[in-house]
């Protein structure tokens, strides 16, 4: 159907989605808050922490997405700043929020106990109308981000295609509707076989999170260190892109990115192991022959 269709979808449904949250912490906020249960104390380790950043970094996940699209976008050397920053800010307020109300509606115990704390949140304050309000949002935020990674995916296997000779068809164009169409099809088969996969396990969710996350913080990793790459092979010219606190900055992030990767590799079980060998089985693609400029 083409590119317009699934932007509009995009808008409305993330519109939806913020508003109905926003009127979730109301509703969690106009609520007495209960009695906190007595906390019992926990152990803590950085093997833990780690875990933990693993979940929390993945509900953050998403803002490296857009510069998938730079391709799309006018004037990308601003507008990629500005959707970055801007959108990053919008996911760390409607995340503290929500967290603020489950710890007011649940506490801190109500909230360590629960497999679903958001339905639970919502029983508390509105009853099963409100757990099923809640399911709803979350139905309409996860096709957000599938409506929004499907385009971003398919347009990284559309730039392998155009990279590597022979696999130039999955870099075909189609004009009509302006999407990578071979592309879409392919992430639709490879998707298809992720599913299967995590139904197998029967913890899909946390199996697709183990699967991803060592694959994910290995290349970050790498993404750090280019920016210094970058620095000196053009030493005074002016760079393309600012980066506050250079050469602090990419550091922190780079050892962030270890930290998480070692989490993922010796703590989140089979899953990120098999990730990591898929990896290695793709290796080969690096010897290609690329595809020559005309």
């Amino acid at each position: 159907m083409g590119i317009t269709p699934g932007k509009l979808t995009q808008r409305f449904v993330e519109v939806v989605v913020v508003l109905a949250l926003i009127a979730i912490v109301v509703s969690a906020f106009a609520t007495t808050a209960p009695a906190p249960r007595p906390s019992t104390p926990q152990e803590t380790s950085v093997a833990g922490i780690g875990l933990a950043m693993m979940y929390i970094l993945l509900t953050y996940g998403g803002w490296n997405e857009a510069a998938y699209l730079s391709g799309e976008l006018q004037d990308a050397r601003h507008n990629m700043a500005r959707a970055l920053v801007l959108g990053v800010l919008v996911v760390i307020a409607v995340t503290l929020a929500i967290n603020l109300a489950y710890l007011h509606v649940l506490g801190l115990e109500g909230v360590r106990d629960s497999d679903a704390v958001g339905a639970e949140m919502m029983r508390a304050v509105a009853g099963d109308a409100g757990a099923t309000v809640l399911s709803v949002v979350v139905m309409l935020s996860t096709l957000t981000t599938l409506n929004g990674l499907m385009i971003t995916g398919a347009r990284s296997y559309y730039a392998l295609g155009r990279d590597v000779a022979a696999l130039r068809s999955i870099g075909t164009w189609k004009e009509r509707g302006s999407t990578p169409a071979n592309a879409l099809v392919l992430q639709g088969a490879v998707s298809a076989a992720l599913v299967v996969f995590g139904a197998v396990t029967r913890v899909g969710f946390r199996a697709m999170v183990a699967y991803t996350a060592p694959v994910f913080w290995f290349f970050m990793f790498p993404v750090a260190l280019s920016l210094y790459v970058f620095r000196r092979r053009e030493p005074g010219a002016a760079p393309h892109y600012r980066v506050p606190l250079y050469p602090v900055t990419p550091a922190l992030f780079g050892l962030s990115c270890l930290w998480v990767l070692w989490s993922s590799l010796f703590h989140a079980g089979w899953g990120a192991v098999l990730g990591v060998v898929v990896l290695l089985v793709g290796t080969p693609l690096l010897f290609l022959e690329p595809t020559r400029s005309s």
